[in-house]
């Protein structure tokens, strides 16, 4: 054995038998840890003994021990047997709507949606069954929250179901649900009977928690997210308070409200006090993507109420299970409708007056979206097309003058220099009014449009019409369009490629290519970092942009392109190059006509000048 062997086995061991004492230290603190918590459970457990046994010494002989050995929680006997009830489930079904209700707390349990289904197909949710919370936390005489109890069912009917808790005092608590035909609202009227010896004089308030876990129901997580949030609505308001929008969010409300919804991008779930909440805390949590469970969201709502006077009363409230449709939620009033996000006033304006009467008139004749939204897109070109002739005309006239820039160019050559820039941009300032062109005028389309394309950019991802309508080769046009999957995320792209997102980009570039081709000076480089975040950034980050969002926003960005350039093209062919160019030779030489505003300027610098030479003579 040579002398690098023996002091590897003396490594090998010293690191053993330190590896051994350190062990044997980490389970010898881990022994006291763990001794210390059993001493403190212990502990907590004969409080809560001695906490039980008193409670239970002021209840009837009969009531101290139930069967099963199961100890008494309750002072009322009514109470504490509704507490250990088994629960019953009961349904309330119409041609739009499923809801089941549980007697475990009298609230409902779960909500089917009909006509409409995830998108693989499986029946839609708008909440699981056991996946919400519906409760009510009142004094009486002992703290108790609804959803503790077991309600009696009192009455069932096709559309109503009536449950009791019966209170050995006297009186019960009563909830009662209605739902309506063909409609997505369901009534729900909470009653308090004879409760006059049972909730003390002094309690004039009760709180009520509503909760619901909101399962994923849509093609990409990021666009399903993204245009998923909570709003919440104060009477006379002209819309709703929105937080959350795929962030994690809470807001504490301390005066009266009429409403909050919990909404999914195209579903929501609306609760509305005609009487008004006295005020609230409302909260959003968002699951990960990679949720186990599929859920989106988890939200939640704790209100404080009103009780009615002398514990006998009913506060009402109405409920909306269903898709979030314009006319659906306008047709029921309360601007239900504004939780639909269509832009800012000047945009929301011009969806609500202008963008949605031009899709419902076209889908009364044609059932294939996607021809929806190519005729939508041609009429809206041809609409602001005599606005922004002039402007096309003045790129196209722009092009024509390309031999004379090229000129200025090789003139003033140096970048660098101050003097020689300034010359150069007076020259080519000059050259644009002899030729009668507006170099400013390419601005004027994007400012025109900018609103459209803001409003269809709202409009689209949340149009439920076109929630799984396929087109081409998508499948849903509400979603994303993915030609290539990768199977994993990839930074910035996702985990797919979209076909409509990619072709939009390419006619993008062509587009910006086309116009900024003769309009830039190649050794200006304000003009060539123009030229290259038009060309080159701009579509790029309109891909990364549009890649995950809905099909039918990258379509209609494709076609509105592909149509300005058509515009374009036959804008430069109706321009004579020969005669702009011959106008401009023409004038060489020759002032040129000065505007009132030029004419202004100048007079008002000579007379500044006359100013500061008297002065000088003073001094």
């Amino acid at each position: 054995m040579d002398k690098n062997s023996v002091i590897g086995f003396i490594l090998i061991a010293a690191i053993f038998i330190g590896f051994s004492v350190f062990q044997s230290r980490q389970m010898r603190k881990q022994a006291e840890l763990q001794a210390q918590l059993d001493s403190v459970a212990l502990a907590q457990s004969v409080e809560s003994q001695l906490a039980e046994a008193e409670r239970t010494a002021s209840l009837p002989d009969s009531l101290q021990t139930l069967p099963g050995n199961i100890q008494a929680i309750y002072k009322d006997s009514l109470l504490e047997a509704a507490s250990h009830a088994e629960a019953q489930i009961v349904a309330l079904e119409n041609e739009k709507i499923r809801v089941e209700f549980t007697t475990k707390g009298a609230q409902p349990y779960s909500a089917l949606v009909k006509d409409y289904t995830n998108f693989d197909g499986s029946p839609l949710y708008l909440f699981r069954a056991g996946g919400s919370e519906y409760s009510f936390s009142v004094y009486t005489g002992e703290y108790i929250r609804t959803r503790d109890f077991n309600f009696e069912l009192a009455e069932r009917t096709d559309s109503t179901v009536v449950m009791r808790l019966g209170f050995a005092g006297g009186g019960y608590i009563e909830q009662k649900y209605t739902l309506h035909a063909d409609s997505y609202q369901v009534d729900n009227l909470l009653s308090f009977v004879d409760m006059q010896d049972v909730i003390p004089r002094n309690v004039s308030a009760l709180d009520m928690d509503f909760g619901l876990t909101v399962p994923r129901m849509e093609k990409g997580y990021k666009n399903e997210s993204q245009y998923s949030k909570l709003d919440y609505y104060f009477e006379g308001d002209k819309k709703p308070v929105e937080i959350g929008r795929g962030r994690n969010a809470s807001r504490r409300v301390d005066s009266k409200l009429s409403w909050f919804a919990f909404q999914q991008q195209f579903f929501s779930a609306i609760v509305r006090a005609p009487q008004q909440f006295a005020s609230g805390e409302l909260g959003v949590n968002f699951f990960p993507e990679d949720d186990a469970d599929r859920n989106l969201m988890a939200c939640s709502a704790q209100m404080r109420l009103d009780l009615p006077a002398g514990g006998n009363g009913s506060i009402p409230f109405e409920f909306y299970f269903g898709p979030n449709h314009f006319k659906t939620l306008k047709a029921i009033g309360h601007k239900f409708e504004k939780i639909i996000p269509l832009g800012g006033w000047l945009v929301g304006w011009f969806t609500r007056y202008a963008i949605i009467p031009m899709f419902d008139l076209f889908h009364r004749f044609i059932s294939n979206f996607g021809l929806i939204i190519l005729l939508m897109t041609l009429v809206i070109k041809l609409v602001v097309f005599p606005l922004t002739y002039k402007s096309f005309s003045s790129s196209a006239k722009m092009s024509a003058l390309k031999p004379e820039l090229d000129k200025i160019n090789a003139k003033y050559p140096n970048a660098d220099n101050q003097q020689e820039m300034m010359k150069k941009q007076q020259a080519t300032m000059d050259l644009y009014k002899r030729a009668g062109v507006s170099p400013m005028g390419g601005c004027l389309p994007t400012l025109l449009t900018f609103p459209i394309l803001w409003a269809m950019f709202r409009f689209f991802p949340a149009s439920i019409e076109l929630r799984q309508q396929p087109f081409l080769w998508c499948k849903d046009l509400s979603a994303y369009d993915s030609i290539i999957d990768f199977g994993t995320r990839v930074p910035i792209f996702g985990d797919h490629i979209s076909l409509f997102a990619l072709l939009m980009a390419v006619t993008m570039w062509l587009y910006s290519k086309m116009t900024m081709s003769n309009q830039t000076a190649a050794n200006d480089p304000s003009a060539s970092s123009m030229r290259f975040m038009s060309v080159w950034m701009m579509p790029i980050m309109m891909f990364f942009i549009c890649n995950s969002l809905s099909a039918a926003l990258s379509y209609y960005y494709l076609l509105s392109q592909l149509i300005s350039i058509v515009q374009t093209w036959a804008i430069r062919k109706s321009i004579n190059k020969d005669e702009i160019l011959a106008k401009v030779r023409a004038s060489e030489g020759k002032p040129l006509p000065k505007s009132k505003w030029q004419q202004r300027l100048e007079e008002a610098q000579k007379m500044q000048e006359q100013q500061m030479r008297q002065q000088q003579r003073r001094r």
